[in-house]
Formats: C-alpha cells, sequence, structure tokens
C-alpha cells in the first residue's frame, strides 16, 4: 500500500454547508471531519473495502480547491450493506441515477451537514464528455493509496486512475484537479 498524508484541505463553499468561512478546519467536528470519521468507521465496522474518488481524493493527492462533498465507492456485493447501516441518514435513496455524468446505482447520506455519496461500482458509468459516450468504470479495491486526511487514514483511487476519471468527466474542477495532482 502506498501512504501520504496530508493535514487539511480547502473546505466546503459556504452556500454548501454551514460554515463561517470557505477554510474547512481539520478539528471541525460539525462538518467534514466528522462525516469522513463516521463513514469510515461504519465501512470499518462492515469489514467493506472503499476507495475514495472526486475531489476528497484529489485533495489527497495534493489539490487545494474547496472540497463539497465525500464521494467513494464500494464493491456492489456490499452496497446493501453500507445502505442497511447507515440507513438512518439517507438523503437520496439507493437507487439506480443516470444524469448528465454519471449512470450508476448510488445512496446519498448527510452527516453534520456533510453529504456522503456511495456508489456501487458493479455496472457504474461515466460520461465521456469528448466522445459523448458513457464508459464502464473499472473500480479497482486491491491495494488502494492509503492517505491520511483530516486526521483519517482512507483508501484513495490511485492517482492514475483518478486522473483518467477527472480526464473523461472534463468539467472545470477536473482539469484544476488533474492540474494539481497531475505528477
Amino acid at each position: 500500500m502506498h501512504d501520504k498524508t496530508i493535514r487539511s484541505f480547502n473546505g466546503p463553499r459556504q452556500s454548501d454547508f454551514p460554515f463561517q468561512d470557505s477554510t474547512l478546519k481539520s478539528d471541525d467536528e460539525h462538518g467534514a471531519t466528522a462525516a469522513l470519521r463516521w463513514i469510515a468507521a461504519l465501512l470499518k465496522d462492515l469489514d467493506c473495502p472503499y476507495v475514495i474518488c472526486g475531489g476528497l481524493a484529489a485533495a489527497g493527492f495534493g489539490a487545494t480547491r474547496p472540497i463539497h462533498d465525500i464521494d467513494l465507492f464500494v464493491p456492489g456485493h456490499r452496497f446493501q450493506d453500507v445502505v442497511q447501516a447507515a440507513r438512518d441518514f439517507i438523503s437520496k435513496p439507493a437507487t439506480h441515477y443516470r444524469h448528465e455524468h454519471w449512470d450508476l446505482d448510488y445512496v446519498q447520506f448527510i452527516y453534520q451537514g456533510t453529504k456522503i455519496e456511495v456508489g456501487n461500482a458493479d455496472g457504474a458509468k461515466i460520461l465521456n464528455a469528448q466522445k459523448h459516450e458513457w464508459v464502464a468504470l473499472d473500480i479497482d479495491f486491491r491495494d488502494p493509496d492509503i492517505v491520511t486526511v483530516l486526521g483519517v487514514s482512507v483508501p484513495l483511487m490511485h492517482r492514475d486512475a483518478l486522473i483518467a476519471y477527472k480526464r473523461l468527466l472534463d468539467r472545470v474542477v477536473d482539469r484544476e484537479d488533474i492540474q494539481a495532482i497531475s505528477p
């Protein structure tokens, strides 16, 4: 496993969460720090593999843009276990969602004001923005990069896979992240 530590990252926009400023403090128990601790502990208790993707993974590799939520994938055969274990925090039910960038089964939880989106890795697709076609995601749960973010050691999608994922999506935030985390 690969191990890297970061101490903090810029937090969510003020409009997304009830914070006083746009900088998330690593000791803020009412925001993303508490949410990350909670979901990591829940998944550990379930002995459920997972990988963090999206902006939080980019932050783990050095990106500094604000983080708006916690995105992660779990294996399909464990998805319903996670849904059941965290059912009291569901804000969007576990079902199939297809919108402009993603085509997958996922559930959204809100824990102390922070959105946590858990995707089912089986059958997940993202839109290749350049070719306007759906691309199947191959989420690798083996040997993830273990990074300490906000004091919590979490498995991240490998840097190269994250860059490839973000290149396909090709949104402004993805281009920012790629620039920040490319070797």
